[in-house]
């Protein structure tokens, strides 16, 4: 049975509209990641937007707990239920139904549609619930119905808000699998599991906490799809259910271990977890980084290599149960089918990265567990474990639980802190001043027409000082609202307009910049003249020109990147401004010579092909149909902008653009760089900062034939190539003639050689003299180019050239060492080498 499908048809047929699964990444700051199915709707049951219509929804929500208050990470694997994502059915009510309703289409879909025994179905209650045990009663007989206190049921969004009494139903697995003491309703056993949850959104808590009936109460309930689908399917592991299988048959296949339903089982179970984390989280747009959300895709993932370390896999493995993966999910969820090469790229790339440093810090760890007496495991190794091999902290404490010890805290919080001091010391902050938004609410949105005119007689709406305080008239700076305004707001990446507002003929005012603050278009100006109410014309600076050439140049790249590289590529961040253009994009590997230069011609081609430029308003369905490029994530109205250049390129865009491909002139890529794990950057002009930058090279290339009396500079270029070539024979030579002349000092059977010899490769030298010079001791020490430059040979047993490294280099401020035949070292002070050598002569000869 098709679960998911099975539910969203139910209520659909109740009048609930069906909504996809929103982004594991929330648009709520309070969260780390979308862990439970209302947080979508969370708005909505605040009263921050209005209820939908219709006042229903229903959807299947993919969770994430795997950070925060919401973490389930340490459990995974050793327990049946727990799991780091999820799918949530859940179905909600915005003000319409309420108890009677919620609780009867819950009955009607377990006992109906999933025919679940009804004998095996028992109810809790919040204690001061008789409403909901009373509708209870018509379905369930009282001695199923048991009444809990505030911990199991009862619900709060916060400490303050929305919260009320909730209901549980539970599946009774049966005494004869599960008998524990911890076996009964509301215990921490498995016979009494809770399936469902359903939320009463009665009341509104207050800062003191009491509780005030809320005008229309809602509904919000969630089940496991997971763990309804193993109570379907008559298993008592989450693990043995048709979700499962396919991913722990894959990981067998690839590490060739059995897989065991009891504990030695984990490492599988740990591995099938997380992989379903990690490829949803990479296909929806999350990079592995050092911070936030990136970090704890990092812990995950590394979290499950260090199970496929146990299972005896040595190189990248992860990555290869992505296609079993996508395949069992991909029709639900398009996404996965089409960026599962991206993503199995990203992932290689990281565990490529764990692996080669994975073997030294096991090393470490076990060298460590070894010297451990106590069950404290020193926070100085689980540091230098986190910050030199990469190891999470909870990696190295999910390791020592095994072994019943944990991390002393104190000392790692003490390193961890330092670290962070020391990266702040280097910050120099941004300087932002928190502004009041207050004021913008009295006045409505203002209206765009930038798209049509660069200039436009209008009025001034409103005016702000600097810290958007409204006032009636404006000396200086701050900000103006005109009633209709040219200026492009700063949006998608593209830079907010400049320009200048003219009253009478004569500037009032000049705009250094224009921003967005909830929807309204405000203009930063200086050297403002300017009341309420004045007429103005307002004129966007011809820079805009520049920006919009520029901003048509990173569509026409984006489509190059994926036509060259692929379909997985899509944008992660751009900025265009007059002279310059910048692009992120989602790609595992830097790009080639080869890569850069089709995708340049690319682009430059479309150029000159003079493409006409379209722009047309639509619904977001027919934008998609169009083949248009919708972000990952992002919040569309339902009108969108639809900006396309022939069949080349069709994305939705907020921008401006020039009317024909032509006006772009010409791009080139300057650089190409990588900015986080799997996120690449391009940088390029356009327009006429592409005329600068070739006119630079041209310039540069005129300049050097003229100082150098060049005709043909390719030839000169190689005449000096010949010319260091040879000069680099000559030094080679000298240096050879030079150490022909160092005569060794014999001492009991040993010749040394102790000198100094300055902006020479000491190392060729030691070498040569290794070869010709019987039972050797050499040390050099030479100034090049400011720095100090240490070599030290031994082909005697007793004196060994490491230790000479060691025991002399400070003299000069350095440091260095070796094997006993080779060492070598640097400094700093090379005002001090004549000591060093005097020092070392006297404690050898």
């Amino acid at each position: 049975m098709d679960i998911r499908k099975k539910f969203l048809e139910f209520f659909e047929s109740k009048g609930h509209k069906v909504y996809p699964s929103a982004p594991l990444v929330p648009e709520d700051p309070t969260l780390l990641f979308t862990n439970a199915g209302m947080v979508p709707f969370k708005p909505i049951f605040t009263g921050e937007k209005p209820a939908p219509t219709p006042p229903r929804a229903c959807s299947s929500q993919l969770c994430m707990r795997a950070g925060g208050k919401h973490n389930d990470l340490e459990n995974v694997g050793y327990t049946n239920r727990h799991h780091t994502l999820f799918e949530m059915l859940g179905n909600f009510s915005f003000g319409d139904y309420f108890k009677e309703e919620a609780i009867a289409y819950a009955w009607e879909f377990v006992t109906e549609v999933l025919e679940l025994p009804k004998e095996r179905l028992w109810i809790t209650i919040h204690d001061s619930d008789d409403e909901a045990g009373k509708i209870w009663e018509k379905y369930v007989p009282k001695e199923r119905i048991v009444k809990m206190g505030d911990k199991d049921n009862f619900w709060q969004m916060g400490d303050t808000g929305p919260c009320g009494p909730c209901s549980e139903i539970h599946f009774d697995q049966g005494a004869d699998k599960f008998n524990s003491p911890e076996d009964y309703l509301g215990g921490d056993g498995d016979r009494f599991l809770e399936i469902w949850n359903l939320v009463f959104m009665q009341y509104n808590r207050d800062e003191n906490g009491k509780l005030t009936p809320l005008p229309k109460p809602s509904i919000d309930t969630g089940m496991g799809l997971e763990r309804i689908t193993a109570i379907k399917e008559g298993v008592t592991s989450n693990y043995d259910s048709s979700i499962f299988r396919p991913l722990l048959e894959k990981i067998v296949e690839i590490t060739g271990k059995e897989y065991h339903t009891d504990k030695r089982g984990a490492s599988h179970r740990v591995i099938a977890d997380h992989i379903r984390a990690v490829t949803f989280l990479t296909a929806q747009g999350v990079q592995f980084s050092r911070e936030g959300r990136g970090y704890v895709l990092r812990r995950i993932l590394r979290r499950g290599v260090r199970h496929g370390y146990l299972l005896g896999q040595r190189a990248p493995f992860m990555y290869k149960i992505v296609d079993t993966l996508a395949e069992q999910m991909g029709e639900q969820y398009p996404y996965l089918l089409e960026k599962k090469e991206s993503v199995k790229d990203t992932i290689k790339l990281e565990e490529e990265r764990f692996f080669e440093t994975i073997d030294k810090g096991m090393q470490l760890f076990e060298e460590e567990l070894k010297k451990t007496t106590g069950d404290t495991f020193s926070g100085e190794v689980a540091f230098k474990l986190y910050d030199t091999y990469g190891f999470p902290l909870d990696l190295t404490q999910d390791m020592l639980r095994e072994v019943n010890k944990q991390v002393d805290m104190k000392t790692f919080n003490t390193l961890m802190q330092e670290q962070k001091d020391r990266a702040r010391a280097n910050w120099k902050g941004s300087g932002d001043v928190k502004i009041n938004l207050k004021d913008l609410e009295k006045v409505e949105n203002n209206k765009f027409v930038g798209y049509e005119h660069t200039e436009y007689k209008t009025k001034v709406k409103a005016l702000f000082d600097e810290n958007m305080n409204m006032v009636d008239s404006l000396n200086g700076s701050g900000w103006v609202m005109l009633e209709e305004t040219p200026f492009y707001s700063e949006s998608g990446g593209q830079v907010g307009d400049k320009g200048e507002l003219v009253k009478d003929g004569k500037a009032v005012a000049k705009v250094v910049d224009t921003k967005k603050f909830d929807d309204k278009n405000l203009s930063k100006v200086v050297e403002a003249e300017l009341k309420t109410g004045d007429e103005v014309l307002a004129k966007v600076d011809e820079s805009r020109s520049e920006i919009t050439k520029n901003h048509t140049a990173t569509h026409l790249l984006h489509a190059a990147l994926r036509k060259v590289l692929g379909e997985h590529v899509t944008q992660a961040g751009s900025l265009v401004e007059a002279n310059r253009l910048r692009f992120d994009f989602t790609h595992p590997k830097a790009l080639t010579k080869e890569e850069l230069e089709s995708i340049e011609e690319m682009v430059n081609r479309v150029i000159a092909k003079s493409i006409p430029g379209e722009v047309k308003e639509m619904s977001i369905d027919e934008a998609k149909k169009m083949g248009a490029m919708a972000l990952f994530g992002e919040k569309y109205g339902d009108v969108v902008r639809v900006v396309k250049f022939g069949d080349f390129s069709v994305e939705l865009c907020g921008g401006t653009h020039v009317n024909n491909t032509a006006e772009v002139n010409s791009f080139y890529i300057i650089k190409e760089s990588g900015v986080s794990a799997g996120v690449r950057r391009i940088e390029a002009v356009a327009g006429f900062g592409a005329y600068k930058y070739a006119k630079g090279f041209r310039d540069l290339v005129e300049e050097i034939k003229s100082e150098n009396k060049a005709k043909d500079l390719k030839v000169f270029v190689e005449k000096q190539k010949e010319e260091i070539k040879k000069l680099k024979t000559e030094i080679k030579e000298l240096e050879k003639a030079a150490v022909k002349e160092i005569k060794p000092v014999s001492k009991d059977g040993i010749n040394y050689i102790i000198e100094r010899i300055d902006n020479a490769n000491l190392r060729e030298i030691a070498t040569d003299l290794k070869g010709r010079v019987d039972n050797l001791v050499a040390f050099l020490a030479g100034e090049n180019k400011g720095k100090v430059t240490l070599v030290a040979v031994s082909t005697i047993d007793s004196v060994k050239a490491g230790d000479l490294i060691k025991n002399y280099a400070p003299i000069v401020g350095g440091k260095g060492g070796g094997k006993p035949d080779f060492a070598q070292g640097g400094g700093k002070d090379a005002g001090k080498i004549d000591e060093l050598i005097a020092k070392v002569k006297e404690d050898l000869i």
